[in-house]
Parts: C-alpha cells; sequence; structure tokens
C-alpha cells in the first residue's frame, strides 16, 4: 500500500491490516530545512515498509520549479541526504534514486533513453557512496555490524518499452 506521508490515519490502517507498505521520499521532506525530517514515533515503524526515492514526485518537481538543489538537479535531496534516512529508517529495503519515464515526464525516445542511463549511474553513485561508508566503519566494526548498518539499495529498472527495460536490465547488471 503506499503511503504518502509519515504517518496518521492511513499508516495506523496500513499497520492495523497488516498491509506491507511504501512510503516515499518526498514524505519525510522538509523544503525549509532543506532536510528529511523523520518523526519520534510512527505507525510505519510498525508496518513491514519500503522507501521509494520519489523519482517520479522529483521529475514532476524539476519539471515545475526548474533545477533542483540536490541529485543531478532534478531531486530537492542529495545522493548522501537520501542513504543517510534510508540508514536512519531501516526499512525492509529502499529503492535506488531514478528517473521516471512516463510519457507525461518523458516526452521523446531520447529523453527516455538519457534517463534509464541516469538511472544506472545513480545506482552506481548508491554502490560507491554505501561501500566508502562500509570501508570507514569496518575500521571500527566488525564485518556482521556494518553488513547490519548499511545496505544497498534495490535497482529500479526503468522505461516505457520492452527494449527500454531490456536496455535497462542491461546497464543495472554491467553496474
Amino acid at each position: 500500500v503506499g503511503v504518502p506521508h509519515r504517518g496518521g490515519r492511513l499508516a495506523f490502517r496500513a499497520f492495523s491490516c497488516d498491509y506491507p507498505v511504501m512510503v516515499s521520499a518526498s514524505a519525510f521532506w522538509d523544503r525549509a530545512s532543506r532536510s528529511f525530517k523523520v518523526p519520534r514515533a510512527s505507525d510505519l515503524e510498525e508496518c513491514d515498509f519500503a522507501l521509494d526515492s520519489a523519482g517520479f514526485t522529483a521529475i514532476r518537481g524539476w519539471q515545475r520549479h526548474g533545477a533542483q538543489g540536490g541529485m543531478l538537479g532534478v531531486y530537492p535531496w542529495s545522493l548522501q541526504q537520501y542513504l543517510e534516512l534510508a540508514s536512519e529508517l531501516r526499512p525492509a529495503w529502499f529503492a535506488q534514486p531514478d528517473l521516471a519515464c512516463e510519457p507525461e515526464l518523458a516526452s521523446s525516445d531520447d529523453e527516455r533513453l538519457r534517463r534509464i542511463e541516469a538511472t544506472a549511474m545513480l545506482l552506481e553513485a548508491c554502490l560507491r557512496q554505501i561501500y566508502e561508508w562500509q570501508n570507514a566503519l569496518a575500521r571500527t566494526c566488525n564485518a556482521r555490524t556494518v553488513a547490519n548498518m548499511l545496505f544497498p539499495p534495490v535497482p529500479v529498472l526503468q522505461g516505457w518499452t520492452p527494449d527500454d527495460y531490456l536496455r535497462s536490465l542491461e546497464l543495472m547488471r554491467a553496474v
């Protein structure tokens, strides 16, 4: 069940019904402070929940407001901020940042292909950042602790046509 906020009645209902939940990173973003705000307590914490990077929402914001201050000038938050959010929230899994390819967002084949390639580059950037953090932690923690603190994102295949998705898969495998 998609929950578009950090808590409230919808999150409580999902918890009460034992639904798995996907929540968008944008639900935690505070535009005024340019940082993520994680509530001290939320029904989401009791749910089996995953974190989505909000790629569709980020592209929409970029189209409406122009260049943003974060990843690729599209997201309002940086890669580091997103990975820190995932680490703090401890979801069952989290999606890598991606650039949405729906027809209403990507008006040409070339634009779609650029977004597919950029999504693969974002996966590589995530993995590099996590690897760097893991190496830093490994100096003071054992391997099991490091593995439990920092885990990689779930890759996101992007596209709109079967060939797009095959290209995305090919790029993800290369990463």
